[in-house]
């Protein structure tokens, strides 16, 4: 989908256009070759590892935000694992369970304040600055 949305901006490489109709079950690693041939195709070089997972962690707190996600789904993936830089990422990261099952064992039953905390640690990466281009 994010390939056929690049085509209908105007990003046009041979590759790109192969990707956008790829089906959604194609293999992960295969799109993701690909899509980095289309980005290199463009002359766009993808973010360190470092960098692409602080841009996916605000996409994430702006999807809970919004509401797109609840809070257990945060502890889907190895967000502690993510090499933060701010206070405000540090805050909202080190609320982020590492895994679903910790929830319960981690916070007991008081999960109400946990969302809350977690709600104002998401208000406040929002406020804070960008940290580049992309977020």
């Amino acid at each position: 989908m994010i390939a056929a949305e690049a085509l209908a901006a105007g990003l046009d490489t041979p590759r790109l256009c192969e990707l956008a109709g790829w089906p959604r079950n194609a293999d992960a690693r295969d799109i993701r070759d690909a899509f980095e041939q289309a980005l290199a195709e463009s002359g766009i070089r993808l973010p360190d590892r470092g960098l692409a997972r602080r841009h996916a962690l605000r996409r994430m707190e702006a999807r809970f935000i919004d509401g797109e996600i609840t809070p257990a789904d945060l502890a889907t993936d190895d967000w502690w694992e993510t090499d933060v830089e701010t206070a405000a990422e540090q805050a909202f990261v080190a609320l982020i369970p590492q895994c679903d099952c910790c929830i319960e064992y981690r916070l007991g039953l008081d999960q109400q304040t946990w969302a809350a905390q977690l709600r104002n640690a998401a208000l406040a990466l929002t406020s804070s600055p960008p940290i580049s281009r992309g977020c």
